[in-house]
Order: C-alpha cells, then sequence, then structure tokens
C-alpha cells in the first residue's frame, strides 16, 4: 500500500511469513566477479545473504577494483570509487578528481584516510 510505513520490527515479521531469513557473512575478505573479460574485486566487502524459498540472494557492498583481463596476461588494476566519494575527498581536501582517486587508491577506498592523507601531505 502506498505511504504505509512498517518499523523494524514488522519488517522482520512479515519477511518471517514470507519465508525470507537475511543473515551477515561475517569476516569477507574479498568478493570476486569474474566475466570473460574483466574481474571485479571488492575487498573487506560487507555481504549480506537473503534466504527465501527457491533461492538464495547476496547483497554486496564495499570498495571495487576493475581489472582487465587479457589473453595469458596478468590482470591489470583500474581502481573504481563511488562518484560520492571522490566528490566527498576533492571538497574536503580542495583537490582535483586525479588526486582524490590517487588518494584513495593509497588509502584502500577509505575517504577519510585519503582527506587526511591530501590535507598532511
Amino acid at each position: 500500500m502506498p505511504g504505509m510505513k512498517m518499523n523494524d520490527r514488522q519488517m522482520k515479521q512479515a519477511m518471517k511469513k514470507m519465508g525470507i531469513k537475511q543473515t551477515a557473512i561475517p569476516d569477507v575478505v574479498e568478493v570476486v566477479i569474474r566475466t570473460k573479460t574483466s574481474e571485479t574485486v571488492i575487498k573487506a566487502a560487507d555481504v549480506i545473504c537473503i534466504e527465501m524459498p527457491g533461492g538464495k540472494s547476496y547483497q554486496v557492498s564495499g570498495p571495487e577494483t576493475v581489472r582487465t583481463l587479457g589473453e595469458g596476461e596478468a590482470a591489470v588494476e583500474a581502481p573504481s570509487f563511488s562518484d560520492d566519494d571522490i566528490t566527498l575527498v576533492m571538497n574536503q581536501a580542495g583537490c582535483d578528481r586525479n588526486a582524490a582517486v590517487k588518494a584513495l587508491s593509497e588509502s584502500n577506498g577509505e575517504p577519510a584516510e585519503a582527506i587526511i592523507k591530501l590535507i598532511s601531505g
């Protein structure tokens, strides 16, 4: 119903009635999504497993790195950060986009560390 709001308790009860169960997967080191031409690697990912009748689904979030795969070559990493993180670092540190991306790369995608690195260095 449009406009209907549910609190967390009501949402959990409704999910339980539908046979849906959510669990966080602890201590995830990395998640890799591999295609024919590239890999997307999400390190220190937050992963939620959603179990429902008929299957499982996973929700993955965290800083990503895209690797382009070549024939018989080692993967080449091309870091990819959210526009929000890049903009935050640019605004807080007063730098350009390239400097923000470089600082995010050097700080494992952590915006706060990237800002501190740019301000103090």
